[in-house]
């Protein structure tokens, strides 16, 4: 099966007074279609960075480097096409409709000036020129209805200010979901009223590509566990292929098939989430679990240290300074990625030998 999106070495390096810094060092991953992957890490990991270079909103002055090829439509190897060298108006084409996001913080993201059907309705008419006003209208409540969002006609009247945190971020997905290009299916027959009523599963279009960037963040568990069983439920309805960015172990647990971990721009440790998140292969991955809530109460252990200033990284393994088992090889050079097991694959010297005290 050719992958949805497949990245190849991709580097972002940003200025700074200190010098060029690379939030983003080498990536490389392949996502198939359907398939989910959580990228975990602290934050200034470089995960919502790597997601700006895949959208092409990286701020001014950014460059970037490596490959990033999004297969088409169609599910060809010859019609794939590297985000990274598309012209500005090719991005804009793309983005939106067949690589979508959902921005962390609803509340900063959301325009609080206008109303929410309103910022949904410019997200369509950038994709879908010549449109009635009656035709946004109506994908506009299908949009809302199809992220869950109750009384869609009555919330797209209102300003973010006037919804929960739970419906901007419903807002978001609405948003994210309205313009795309993976599935295509009329929307409900409606009137332009403030009437309409959902009828069934809202239909409409949805990206290949969804970017989920802490969609869960400062929501409450409940909301949390809602917008989780949410993301389930359209991956399954629509075949969605989604990139989770979180920093919650136990969220990720629940909506990723495969586990990217990153430190300091690098992906230290990726496989299968299960094999990851039972069998760590990298102390960061192990400290991480370990300064995480369990369902059975015990002591949390928070990693010692802070994640190092990309203006002055080691030299070596970029985790060696926090790190309870380095070594002396560990500062003279950054390890390769390793094979851990099957599909699995550290960043780390002791792969092969360790690894049952790391756990413990």
């Amino acid at each position: 099966m050719v992958p949805l999106i497949e990245l190849r070495g991709l580097t972002v390096e940003l200025p700074t007074p200190a010098g060029w810094i690379r939030p983003v060092d080498d990536i490389s991953f392949t996502l198939e279609p359907g398939e989910s992957l959580g990228l975990v890490g602290e934050s200034g990991s470089g995960k919502s960075m790597l997601a700006l270079a895949l959208m092409g909103l990286l701020p001014p002055g950014a460059r970037v480097r490596g490959e990033a090829w999004l297969t088409g439509a169609n599910g060809a190897a010859s019609s794939r096409v590297n985000l990274l060298a598309l012209s500005e108006r090719e991005r804009v084409a793309t983005r939106g409709r067949d690589v979508a996001m959902i921005f962390q913080e609803p509340m900063t993201a959301l325009n609080p000036v206008m109303r929410v059907g309103a910022q949904i309705a410019e997200a369509i008419r950038a994709h879908s020129a010549g449109l009635t006003n009656a035709e946004v209208e109506r994908r506009v409540l299908a949009a809302l209805d199809r992220a869950a969002v109750p009384q869609p006609a009555l919330r797209a009247r209102q300003y973010p200010h006037q919804l929960s945190g739970g419906l901007r971020q419903r807002a978001m997905i609405a948003m994210a979901l309205a313009t795309g290009a993976g599935s295509t299916l009329s929307p409900p027959e409606a009137g332009a009223g403030s009437t309409w009523s959902p009828q069934g599963k809202s239909p409409g279009s949805a990206p290949r590509l969804l970017i989920a960037d802490e969609p869960t963040t400062a929501l409450d568990v409940t909301v949390q566990k809602q917008i989780l069983e949410l993301l389930a439920q359209l991956r399954r309805d629509l075949g969605l292929t989604l990139l989770f960015i979180t920093h919650d172990l136990g969220v990720v647990a629940q909506v990723a098939d495969r586990i990217a971990v990153t430190y300091a721009g690098r992906i230290v440790e990726e496989g299968p989430a299960l094999e990851v998140l039972e069998r760590p292969r990298h102390p960061y991955t192990a400290g991480l679990l370990r300064a995480s809530p369990q369902l059975v109460r015990q002591k949390l252990e928070p990693i010692p240290g802070n994640v190092p200033s990309l203006t002055a990284l080691p030299s070596g393994c970029a985790f060696e300074p926090r790190c309870a088992l380095r070594q002396a090889e560990c500062t003279i050079a950054m390890p390769e990625l390793r094979v851990a097991g099957p599909e699995h694959r550290a960043r780390c010297i002791l792969v092969e030998n360790i690894l049952e005290e790391i756990v413990r």
